[in-house]
């Protein structure tokens, strides 16, 4: 299980990250919104345990970016502001969580574990973003409420940025999920997909929904 941890004293990071890996969680360690921000979009986390005071801004807005942006990871706040104002404030920007500082390691641990059998529990049939519907159970897919047909292939590589919406996403990585060859990921072949891809959903919405990063993948606005 992976947990990022966003706080900037460096005794607190070390001292939950440490906790963190010795209850078998691999924990990343960030120190800033920007850095918490650049984390979230190159991979996806179980759990995120997030402090408000953070040097280049306040965590409430960094979650309320996130939940705008639809990311959807579990949130744990982690702070010494413990007023009622500030735990109602904090959930209803999209926290399932709330611990004043300060806190016993094995608290944090059980609502951390809680959070995550709580997500894993939630298993999403339908999934959406930007005028995209993609039904897992029925496997189809509409675009602005038009109907999209996808060949099979087509139809992964799509699930696989709905997953990941807002990510940027190597094209090793997508290329791995679709194909089990290796010889696939070496070849143009993502490109050709991508471009089919692009080509159906685009036309329908009327504008750009994937952006090409050279050099590195693609990544679903």
């Amino acid at each position: 299980m992976k947990i990022l941890i966003v706080e900037d004293q460096s005794r607190l990071g070390q001292f939950l990250k440490q906790g963190l890996k010795e209850c078998a969680y691999t924990a990343t360690w960030v120190r800033t919104c920007a850095e918490a921000s650049d984390a979230l979009c190159e991979t996806k986390y179980d759990a995120i345990i997030l402090d408000l005071g953070l040097p280049d801004g306040d965590g409430l807005d960094l979650l309320r970016t996130w939940r705008n942006s639809g990311f959807n990871e579990p949130v744990l706040i982690l702070s010494a502001r413990d007023g009622v104002e500030d735990r109602v404030k904090g959930l209803n920007l999209g926290a399932d969580d709330y611990l004043p500082k300060p806190f016993s390691l094995e608290e944090l641990v059980a609502r951390v574990r809680s959070l995550v059998r709580r997500q894993a529990s939630v298993k999403q049939i339908v999934l959406e973003h930007n005028g995209i519907r993609l039904d897992l159970v029925s496997h189809t897919v509409k675009v602005d409420g038009h109907d999209v047909d996808l060949t099979s292939r087509e139809y992964a590589l799509l699930e696989v940025f709905m997953q990941n919406h807002g990510r940027i996403l190597p094209r090793t990585l997508i290329s791995e999920k679709i194909w089990s060859s290796h010889y696939d990921v070496d070849t143009n072949l993502l490109d050709v997909y991508m471009s089919r891809l692009r080509s159906k959903l685009e036309t329908l919405h009327g504008k750009p929904l994937f952006k090409t990063v050279r050099g590195v993948g693609y990544q679903l606005m």
